[in-house]
């Protein structure tokens, strides 16, 4: 029987609870965690909005399938450790999806409640019973049952390969990671800033897959340091799972792109979250900033490194978008928070050229206006200049955030696996490329996508390669 003891219609009349977070003004100038999630009592008031539907739709909303239904009973009952080892058998990093996962267009978009009212805050829940078990101490390693002599290669530790790695150590493999550079955690460490996702709750999440028995290579490249045919001969490696990334910006092209002054969200945030530029001289990795930034772009990244130019000292910090509020990509909570932050954004407006201080420096950037057409092959409308509007947005610092591609190290190194013109590597429904033995996800696959879409691919791939190996005569 549940522990909810009210009924549906007094679940229904229960507003969506909040989490607390910093005051805007303080948190805008440093990188401390803005949100600080739900303490008890708002944990409990919003799990006890759950309907408990015979049919949890929500489960099929989520992309790894958490029993959402499940943990939440188990919220109800006060049993948040069990309700984190719940979510644990589908999710092995519940602390990081809680906080960065985008549940408003998952799982709770198709919440029964969110219907008529606000859907239940999955998310938030997550969230709290991850972070009551890391503050309890209460974490246990989960048995393994069954201990097998395949060996298996991960290539990069960001969400796919974190998960892949997880779930092989889990069937039992002996599973060996490999990181291309000097810290563990991929995107979710050089691409995510600090205040979304703290390291100290990166650093746990990766502690508890070496508690699996996940041995962890790092400063070692594949394609370089050894190839993905290497691993197979030489390491005596069974099969092996892709999960590098999409690291390689894309830029639009524009004059001016050379000058001083222009940065790759990439680069930038890759400078500031790994190499951290914003404790300089503390940690020798210098950025220059001016006191006017313009970034460019309407998704997750270009919120990152917008609010992370705030936190820097911009005095003024500019999201420039081609299209309306209402086509970003971003997050409602991250487009949100960046507005309370005092960022500034310029929607409807689009970069043509990049102005030189005649010393190989920015001084400026040249944009036009623009209005919606009809729907393009995204079925967003299609931004359209509109002729005569043209200005100049004064700025010392242009960053780029329009996308990226995967570095095509490994794909040149690994005769005969098929690639994409874009460079993503060509994987079926169960993540096996063309290649037998060799499966891949994540942004490699995909060319740039959420946390949690990574984390299935490396989820899926983990039981492909387990039927594989279960199978070997079989052709992948």
């Amino acid at each position: 029987m549940s522990a909810n003891q009210l009924k549906p219609s007094e679940r229904m009349k229960i507003q969506r609870q909040h989490s607390i977070e910093q005051n805007a003004e303080e948190r805008s100038h440093n990188f401390k965690e803005v949100s600080l999630g739900l303490d008890e009592v708002l944990a409990l008031m919003e799990a006890s909005r759950c309907l408990e539907c015979k049919d949890p739709i929500c489960i099929q909303g989520c992309p790894v399938n958490v029993d959402i239904k499940s943990f939440i009973q188990l919220v109800n009952e006060k049993k948040y450790v069990d309700a984190v080892k719940k979510i644990r058998e589908s999710n092995f990093l519940p602390a990081i999806c809680g906080r960065v996962c985008p549940q408003e267009e998952q799982c709770e978009n198709v919440c029964t409640l969110g219907r008529k009212h606000d859907p239940v805050a999955i998310g938030k829940l997550e969230r709290f019973v991850a972070d009551y078990e890391l503050k309890s101490g209460q974490f246990e390693v989960p048995t393994l049952e069954t201990k097998r002599k395949e060996k298996v290669a991960v290539v990069g530790s960001g969400p796919s390969g974190l998960t892949c790695s997880a779930e092989l150590a889990k069937y039992g493999y002996d599973v060996t990671l490999f990181e291309a550079l000097h810290e563990v955690g991929g995107v979710l460490r050089y691409g995510i800033p600090e205040f979304r996702l703290p390291r100290e709750i990166l650093n746990v999440e990766i502690d508890r897959i070496k508690a699996l028995g996940v041995k962890i290579y790092k400063n070692f490249v594949i394609g370089r340091t050894a190839t993905v045919d290497e691993l197979f001969n030489e390491w005596k490696f069974s099969a092996v799972f892709l999960g590098t990334g999409a690291g390689t910006p894309h830029f639009m092209g524009i004059p001016g792109e050379s000058l001083n002054g222009v940065y790759s969200s990439n680069e930038f945030l890759t400078r500031v979250n790994l190499m951290k530029a914003y404790k300089f001289p503390e940690y020798d990795t210098p950025i220059r900033l001016g006191n006017h930034v313009a970034v460019i772009g309407g998704g997750n990244t270009a919120m990152d490194a917008v609010r992370t130019s705030k936190r820097l000292g911009a005095e003024k910090a500019y999201l420039v978008y081609r299209r309306s509020r209402n086509e970003m990509p971003a997050r409602l909570e991250e487009i949100h928070h960046a507005e309370e932050e005092g960022i500034e954004f310029l929607m409807l407006t689009n970069p043509t050229k990049i102005l030189s201080d005649g010393k190989n420096n920015v001084l400026g950037m040249e944009c036009q206006k623009m209005e919606l057409g009809e729907p393009d092959a995204s079925g967003r409308r299609k931004p359209v200049p509109i002729p005569g509007s043209e200005f100049v947005l004064n700025v010392e610092t242009v960053i780029e955030a329009v996308g990226q591609a995967p570095n095509p190290i490994i794909q040149a190194t690994t005769p005969g696996l098929e690639t994409t013109k874009r460079s993503t590597v060509v994987v079926n429904d169960t993540q096996q490329t063309n290649r037998r033995g060799i499966f891949a996800g994540g942004d490699l696959t995909r060319g740039g996508a959420t946390v949690i879409l990574a984390m299935r691919d490396g989820k899926t791939a983990a039981a492909a390669i387990h039927q594989f190996l279960q199978n070997p005569t079989n052709e992948s």
